[in-house]
């Protein structure tokens, strides 16, 4: 009879942290893809803000080129009138002056009052053309100034477009990008969970089936009285037989993870709600809980384990699992917590 109650025992035991395990395991993986989204969401913003901003200012100097442009035009316009007037005065200029010398060659009895006249018109003859150069040359100028700020125009037209062809490839890059880097973190994490899974596995096999080793969510959980005295942070015999064990199985596993895989042992010690006295050792439970998980961290150490793959947490008696101030539930506080995971 005690046998089949332990073998039903053991066989819900592991049901239930298998589920925990693949439910543990897709929130995960839910929360990284998040990051990730979240994370490429902002940096194409950032992008996409830039290329706006530079997209406004490209239109802004278009739209100051084109009033030059027109503003030059009705200049133009305006001396192309003025040309025009000059040519019809000096038009008229040169009839009155052929007037003139006709009177002159018939003998007019005023022929040195028409030379007056003739010289003086011919000397506002004069003056109108020089102003008709001036004012040609004034156009001339004013048609290379327009010529250079089309070609102005052109080439802002042209960097506008390559910008928005950057953009359009710019953000087929970081779609990309944060594809392969949704499919490597995936990989990733699916790696890690197997290892994690391979782990437990063997840490069910060799610790030995006993009510204060236990598995809560991704974590193996042993309480303090299997390892420590109370008060203090010295392993007894008992727990350095239960950390050997788990020592092995981890130098085991991490020969076996791809050097790829950025992998630590995390290792959280936690105390319960009865304040320290402050006059031992330790003066409060928040040093006595970082003191042993350094103590288990240590000791793994020198049974092979690499220390760069280990990491020490001390919590004190703020992050109990069980509520309550009965002695029950201390007990269940007072707890070393393993949890395999990536730095």
């Amino acid at each position: 009879m005690a046998l089949a109650r332990n073998r039903r025992h053991q066989r819900t035991v592991d049901y239930w942290p298998g589920f925990v395990d693949a439910l543990s395991t897709l929130l995960m993986a839910i929360m990284f893809l998040l990051t990730v989204f979240v994370l490429g969401q902002f940096i194409l913003s950032r992008e996409i803000s830039g290329r706006d901003a530079a997209l406004n200012r490209l239109n802004s100097r278009i739209n100051d080129l084109v009033e030059q442009l027109a503003l030059e035009k009705n200049g133009k316009e305006d001396l192309e009138d003025s040309v025009a007037n000059l040519q019809a005065s000096l038009s008229l200029a040169e009839g009155e002056r052929s007037r003139l010398q006709a009177l002159l060659s018939a003998g007019s009895g005023n022929s040195q009052v028409s030379q007056q006249q003739v010289g003086t018109l011919s000397q506002q003859l004069d003056e109108q053309k020089q102003s008709s150069a001036r004012a040609l040359s004034q156009v001339e100028l004013l048609n290379q100034q327009i010529a250079a700020l089309r070609s102005q125009i052109a080439a802002v037209e042209a960097a506008l477009q390559a910008s928005e062809s950057k953009d359009q490839s710019s953000q087929v890059k970081i779609a990309d990008l944060g594809r392969r880097l949704n499919v490597a973190l995936a990989q990733r994490v699916q790696e890690l969970n197997r290892y994690r899974s391979d782990f437990f596995g063997r840490l069910r096999e060799i610790l030995s089936d006993r009510d204060n080793i236990r598995i809560v969510g991704d974590r193996f959980v042993f309480q303090s009285e299997v390892l420590f005295p109370s008060g203090a942070a010295d392993l007894n015999p008992a727990g350095q037989t239960e950390m050997g064990k788990l020592a092995a199985a981890l130098v085991d596993l991490s020969k076996e993870i791809p050097p790829e895989i950025n992998w630590v042992l995390r290792v959280d010690g936690h105390t319960d709600n009865v304040p320290l006295s402050g006059n031992g050792r330790y003066p409060d439970n928040w040093a006595l809980s970082s003191a042993r998980a350094i103590a288990v961290v240590k000791f793994l150490i020198s049974q092979g384990v690499p220390a760069d793959r280990l990491v020490a947490a001390g919590f004190g008696e703020f992050q109990p699992i069980a509520p309550g101030d009965t002695p029950e539930a201390r007990a269940t506080n007072r707890r070393i917590e393993l949890k395999l995971t990536e730095k």
